[in-house]
């Protein structure tokens, strides 16, 4: 029997999209996260679907319980309120999957000074070093979406 691995595709930027990305790359059903959730009922996947389709959004302790089900930074799939750095940095990390060919450049940005901004660039540039070596074949695809999935700033941010 020959297995063929099929690539998630990003379909928008909501949370229920993004969580049913991070659930095909990793090659779980709706009923397995069900059933690691302990969802009851009769139809213990809807809750998954609603999740996943946006009708209903997971509460955060239960947002948690998926990422860490699911092997993913827990950023990777909250409601991102851009608050904080890593909602920035996450919806960038996202939006690669949708336009993989985007480049922000913030050379031109006065204020450099500003902590958040100082993350966010070091952020691009790290960006940048995973596309190029995902172009030139020293990672693949699957090695660069696990570090998106789970980029971190390091002990020092989060």
């Amino acid at each position: 029997m020959k297995l063929i691995y099929s690539r998630p595709i990003l379909r928008d930027l909501s949370q229920g999209a993004r969580i049913a990305f991070a659930r095909q790359f990793r090659l779980k059903t709706q009923d397995n996260v069900a059933e690691y959730l302990q969802v009851g009922g009769k139809c213990r996947r809807r809750t998954i679907t609603r999740y996943e389709t946006g009708e209903r959004n997971p509460e955060k302790n239960r947002t948690h319980k998926i990422a860490n089900y699911l092997n993913v930074n827990y950023h990777a799939i909250k409601r991102y309120d851009f608050k904080e750095p890593l909602d920035i940095i996450y919806f960038l990390l996202w939006l690669d999957e949708l336009m993989p060919n985007y480049h922000f450049d913030l050379t031109e940005v006065k204020d450099l000074d500003n902590d958040t901004l100082k993350i966010i660039k070091r952020f691009l540039n790290e960006l940048d070093s995973m596309r190029a070596k995902r172009k030139k074949k020293e990672i693949k695809y699957i090695d660069y979406i696990e570090w998106k999935l789970n980029y971190s700033l390091g002990d020092n941010h989060e």
